[in-house]
């Protein structure tokens, strides 16, 4: 139809017209020219989900978010006039959290918590994380709704630690956070219809790790890990009108 000097032998199984191997596409059944490829994405419902956004070839939210994590350690350092020992900052005593005195109404404990790092180690890791996974995912979800993610996930796991972890214990680090960024990337690969196999291994094994290891928050990871993957599902999986 669209080549008349071409010779084939091929129809299309759609409109039954003859199409050179150039203007047609596989099918589930035989083959489709390109006319009818296009009738059927003009005709198809559009989604009802939320829509991806543009990306926007600029990361913001994951540099930010890296920068004020260093910054408060670097100010924690200096309050303690000491890199391995920064926990004696008297900031870090106010933001940390702390079950019982998140009761008692200190509140705010549930949001700083995920801005303190014990350490160059501690604080090294969780940043190196949350530049390899938050990097594509702010590409996908967009800043506004990355940022939504990595908080929920951030104040779900000090959540989890404030009911069910010791009322005494104390609760420092970015690990809740990057843990729904985990839990959010599953979901996303799902949605794209790619394997989430990959991010499900990096779960699995950053929560045996949390096993394994002592004075680690296997409650915030949890937690984080739980709210991520429950906000992005919302996101990308309700119908917009809700």
């Amino acid at each position: 139809v669209r080549h008349p000097g071409r010779t084939t032998a091929v129809r299309c199984t759609r409109c039954d017209r003859p199409a050179c191997s150039d203007c047609l596409r596989e099918a589930s059944v035989g083959y489709h020219c390109v006319d009818c490829v296009a009738d059927g994405g003009r005709s198809r419902p559009r989604t009802r989900t939320v829509q991806w956004p543009e990306p926007t070839g600029r990361l913001l939210v994951v540099p930010a978010l890296i920068a004020i994590n260093v910054v408060i350690f670097m100010v924690t350092v200096l309050q303690a006039a000491s890199v391995s020992h920064n926990a004696d900052a008297p900031l870090f005593q106010q933001w940390a959290l702390q079950p019982s005195a998140v009761a008692d109404g200190a509140w705010w404990q549930l949001l700083t918590s995920g801005f303190l790092h014990i350490g160059p180690i501690h604080l090294a890791f969780n940043m190196i994380a949350l530049w390899v996974i938050g990097r594509d995912l702010e590409q996908v979800l967009g800043r506004a709704r990355f940022l939504v993610v990595y908080l929920v996930s951030l104040l779900g796991g000090s959540l989890v630690v404030f009911l069910f972890e010791n009322p005494a214990s104390h609760t420092a680090g970015a690990s809740g956070a990057v843990f729904g960024l985990m839990g959010g990337l599953a979901v996303v690969l799902m949605k794209l219809r790619l394997s989430p196999r990959p991010a499900l291994t990096i779960i699995l094994l950053n929560v045996v790790i949390s096993v394994a290891v002592p004075n680690i928050s296997i409650l915030g990871h949890l937690g984080g890990l739980a709210f991520g993957a429950a906000v992005t599902a919302a996101m990308l999986y309700l119908p917009q009108a809700r």
